[in-house]
């Protein structure tokens, strides 16, 4: 019965290539066309093992930027790497709110390796927006990919332990020493939040210089937090030519490559 339903919606409603709009034999996710899908940079070893920058090639080590200075988060993951394949998606959900792909996203995240090496939270905090920005958007899309991509852990998702108080300029139209001081004071923790000796999991789109979430990361590791973690759907890597991408084999032909096909354009791509 479940499958005639499911033949009769297909009908009705064809499935499509969530990105190129292609039509699909099915309707399982991850919508997304063998062209689409090959497109995919999945992150993977070798990496950074704090912030999970990818590496070209050799065992996993740390970056230089987690060499220089000391992020207040323990680490982060992310599951692609953000270039012009991807973009679209996270483009469309944040500025046009546009859900569909969620289910698509969710989908691969579900399938890939990348949340075996997060810790189980005892909260997951989405990375708030100022309540103007709110307003104009409908929703905070982190929230929603919070909701999203960890249903195994959907009564945990805190939208009251931090706030975002004061208006910054959007992080995307500054430069990388801008950016570490735009957020200075952005966050608050709310008064009765009781985080001390919690493990979180902050949950943000896409991280680019980590100065977001590490200034999150600040304000909860002050208060008390035990350990705090980052994941993101996906990762800004300017400049990274080649990371070995494919992960024990669960997807295949995804993601095979780093190359300055996929990073060509990246500049057009960036969130704004």
């Amino acid at each position: 019965m479940h499958s005639l339903i499911g033949a009769i919606q297909d009908l009705l409603f064809p499935p499509v290539c969530v990105l190129c709009g292609r039509r699909l034999d099915h309707s399982r996710p991850p919508l997304f066309c063998t062209d689409c899908l090959t497109q995919l940079v999945f992150i993977g070893s070798p990496l950074c093992p704090c912030c999970g920058m990818p590496h070209a090639s050799g065992a996993d080590h740390l970056c230089g930027a987690c060499l220089r200075r000391h992020y207040s988060f323990d680490r982060a993951r992310s599951l692609l790497l953000y270039t012009p394949a991807i973009a679209p998606i996270i483009l469309r959900l944040k500025f046009g709110g546009q859900l569909s792909a969620l289910s698509s996203l969710k989908e691969l995240i579900a399938q890939s390796s990348c949340l075996t090496e997060l810790s189980e939270p005892d909260y997951i905090v989405p990375v708030p927006l100022h309540r103007q920005r709110l307003r104009q958007r409908g929703f905070n899309q982190a929230t929603l990919l919070a909701r999203a991509c960890f249903p195994q852990w959907r009564q945990k998702i805190r939208l009251d332990l931090v706030s975002r108080p004061l208006p910054t300029t959007p992080q995307t139209q500054l430069s990388g020493r801008m950016r570490r001081t735009n957020l200075t004071h952005a966050f608050a923790l709310a008064r009765d939040a009781e985080i001390r000796g919690k493990r979180l999991l902050l949950v943000d789109d896409v991280l680019t210089t980590g100065s977001t979430v590490n200034e999150c990361a600040k304000l909860l590791r002050r208060e008390g937090a035990e350990r705090i973690e980052v994941f993101t759907v996906a990762r800004s890597c300017p400049g990274l030519n080649s990371c070995a991408s494919k992960k024990d084999g669960t997807f295949d032909g995804i993601g095979q490559r780093c190359d300055q096909r996929a990073t060509t354009g990246e500049k057009d791509y960036q969130v704004r």
